[in-house]
């Protein structure tokens, strides 16, 4: 056994965003690149594209109010519960071949979802939605990272990885609003069938697979790691329904707890673990992976409440709904366009603190509005600053994160982070709708939505505390990985 000292990259080397030529082969490198970025929107948007649907599903499907939460649930807690799985996976067994088994998988149950006739057959089908998507996410990122064919190259592909990680649930409300009325809710499911066959006809010859990871599969810390992030996402997503201080939520997330202190004696003590403690030995990996977390709870948070505004307080239907969200996804793709060359310049952290400030505001200002606000003059500036400032940050963050880390770990890295994600994700979503429940006066709407958009400032705000503490450490040479 052999180990690598890797200490933080110097600025010189991190701001080279200017190769002098073209690479070789980097035209195919680039298409690969897109194809891959294109499945990971097509995962991300199913996170999202039925919300605006849901009534229609209610309808045509006979659901409950209480089951119906599950069409949305159903798909997050099997993502987020298996991504550390799937990112492990990766690794042994080559990300190529499994991004291709889990978007296989994905592809089928969407189709299946789309044919539903009950609620059962539904739910059913997005949770083996989530299982494909787990499998497949954190190939996607490690196939980024391992194919760029230089540090511009992989610079850019965080960028659009961001731009699309944190862009597509906005764009995946407002394709939902456009099928829905256009054509059928069904179609939510149904669009993945056609894009995901044909990025699985041509990515075999646009990728390659990258060199697996022999050695023993760490059975013990998949179960503790799948186990403990389904348990916690389960307790968190019911929280809003059974009260945070339920049996079922204080049981689900001691579970959780108790599963997550197995993961950690675990991995200090078998040869291969399925992660690897020296992942969390940088305190700017750690403070990235907090970021993350906060950030997209914000934004998951600020989506369930503006929805219910636009619809509720507006008045506008699913695809004036999904429209009314552009500003946000416009946002996002057009400051992704300049971030790697802003990282080159200034540095990822910079960009982090500006970032998140910016959507801390933004949300506090989506804290005003009132029963005169229209959409021109209170959700629009709010929704296009919030696109600008994820734009800004997301891929800085997601370059922290992934700093230093061995292209035979990028898997594992991967999947923790998305983790992060998703669980950020459920936490802001369950925290913010049960403030909001606890804040709503004689069903008044505004009553609990002001409190409910506080509290969502209040997650992006713990994510710009998160990049102030790097900002005040000293750097040192942080020992990183050892290899096997």
């Amino acid at each position: 056994m052999s180990s690598t000292v890797i200490s933080r990259a110097p600025a010189e080397h991190i701001r080279n965003q200017a190769p002098t030529e073209l690479p070789p082969h980097a035209g195919k490198a680039a298409a690969g690149i897109f194809v891959v970025l294109l499945a990971q929107l097509m995962l991300v948007l199913d996170a999202t594209v039925v919300n605006v649907a849901l009534p229609h599903i209610a309808t045509g499907l006979g659901f409950g109010p209480a089951g119906l939460s599950w069409v949305l649930n159903g798909y997050t807690l099997a993502f987020g519960g298996l991504l550390l799985l799937g990112g492990r996976l990766g690794d042994v067994f080559g990300r190529l071949r499994l991004f291709q088994i889990g978007l296989a998988v994905f592809i089928a149950f969407s189709l299946i979802g789309g044919l539903s006739t009950s609620p059962g057959m539904l739910v059913t089908a997005r949770a083996f939605q989530g299982v494909g998507a787990a499998l497949a996410a954190p190939s996607v990122l490690a196939l980024l990272t391992t194919s760029a064919p230089d540090d511009a190259a992989r610079n850019r592909a965080l960028a659009l990885f961001s731009a699309v990680s944190s862009g597509g649930g906005a764009l995946g409300l407002i394709l939902g609003g456009v099928l829905t009325d256009l054509i059928s809710w069904r179609w939510t499911l149904f669009i993945n069938v056609p894009i995901g066959l044909a990025i699985l006809a041509v990515v075999g010859r646009l990728v390659a697979e990258t060199p697996r990871r022999p050695g023993r599969f760490d059975v013990i810390g998949a179960i503790a790691a799948t186990g403990s992030a389904v348990s916690i996402v389960w307790a968190l997503i019911g929280a809003p329904d059974h009260g945070w201080g339920s049996v079922r939520t204080i049981g689900g997330l001691a579970v959780g707890l108790l599963l997550v202190a197995v993961l950690a004696i675990t991995e200090t003590r078998v040869a291969h673990p399925l992660l690897r403690p020296a992942l969390l030995r940088s305190h700017s990996r750690l403070s990235a992976l907090a970021s993350m977390s906060a950030m997209f709870g914000g934004m998951m948070a600020m989506f369930f409440l503006m929805v219910q505004f636009l619809e509720d307080q507006l008045g506008f239907g699913p695809l004036t709904t999904g429209l009314a969200f552009l500003p946000m996804p416009l946002g996002v793709f057009t400051m992704s366009r300049f971030s790697p060359r802003l990282v080159g310049r200034f540095g990822p952290l910079p960009l982090v603190i500006v970032g998140t400030s910016a959507m801390t505001l933004a949300f506090l200002r989506l804290s005003q509005l009132d029963a005169g606000s229209g959409y021109w003059t209170g959700a629009f500036p709010s929704l296009l600053v919030a696109g600008l400032a994820g734009g800004l940050s997301f891929m800085p963050i997601t370059a922290l994160a992934l700093r230093d880390v061995e292209p035979e770990h990028a898997g594992a890295a991967s999947g923790l982070l998305q983790t992060m994600q998703q669980l950020g994700g459920s936490v802001g979503l369950a925290v913010v709708a049960s403030v909001f429940a606890a804040n709503a006066v004689d069903a008044d709407f505004l009553s609990g939505a002001r409190a409910g958009f506080i509290t969502a400032a209040t997650l992006t705000a713990i994510a710009l505390a998160s990049a102030l503490t790097v900002a005040v450490r000293r750097p040192r040479v942080v020992p990183v990985t050892q290899l096997d």
